[in-house]
């Protein structure tokens, strides 16, 4: 990176590198140095690329998150400030967010990378934006690190309520993960009304059981199914609708 695109990417963040170094590795994909590296140099494409950054860049990024959500909402309880600190750390938000930022204009990545979109891609761009968190925190520390961090979500934090954050789907998934247990697969089953009044309805099935969710869309219906197989779970009891 140019000392010019340095100072602008510098700019962008609101940070001044004491190692630019640090900058360089964050934005750098591993296609981009896996094409610069002679073949079989696995370490020095480990030295070059981000992702043991990304690693520590998404510790540092939770704990700036729960300290937040800790202290702006002393009174909701563990299962809320779950909610909100998933979406916030989710790769839609982040992937948002860095977009938002620029980030992808500064992001090195390989040929193949390019060609098939891979600035746009939010996953890749989450990546980057986590890399950037743990280059600032180890260029200066968790408070120069939590300090960005708190300015680029700010409008993220202004806008993160429980109820804007509930993502059942994802919750689902996790939790049949924590129980070693495969994700679940979404089917519709049934359509019903008018075109104009469409309702949809889809069945939630995992390895030890299945629910039926309603909605006025595919997605709604999925978000429902996924909520009732939560009850099911917690409850071990029958949620579906009929």
């Amino acid at each position: 990176m140019s000392s010019a695109n340095l100072a602008g990417f510098e700019r962008l963040l609101g940070y001044t590198f004491q190692n630019p170094a640090l900058l360089e590795r964050a934005v750098t994909h591993r296609s981009w140095a896996f094409e610069r590296v002679p073949f079989g140099e696995e370490n020095e494409i480990r030295r070059l690329q981000n992702e043991s950054l990304e690693f520590v860049g998404d510790s540092v990024l939770g704990l700036a998150v729960a300290e937040y959500l800790h202290l702006r909402h002393p009174d909701a309880s563990e299962g809320d400030l779950t909610l909100m600190k998933h979406h916030l750390v989710s790769t839609a938000t982040l992937g948002k967010i860095a977009e938002n930022l620029g980030i992808s204009k500064y992001m090195r990545v390989g040929r193949g990378e390019e060609k098939t979109g891979g600035r746009r891609k939010l996953a890749l761009l989450a990546d980057t934006l986590e890399a950037v968190i743990a280059a600032i925190f180890f260029d200066s520390g968790y408070i120069a690190a939590r300090a960005f961090v708190n300015r680029v979500f700010a409008e993220e934090f202004r806008r993160a309520t429980p109820k804007t954050s509930i993502d059942y789907k994802t919750l689902l998934q996790e939790t049949l993960q924590a129980e070693k247990l495969a994700a679940p697969v979404y089917n519709v089953v049934k359509t019903d009304g008018p075109p104009h009044e469409r309702k949809f309805f889809v069945e939630a099935v995992w390895e030890t059981g299945r629910v039926r969710g309603k909605g006025s869309s595919i997605k709604a219906a999925e978000m429902m199914a996924a909520n009732l197989a939560l009850q099911k779970l917690n409850k071990g009891g029958d949620e579906s609708v009929k």
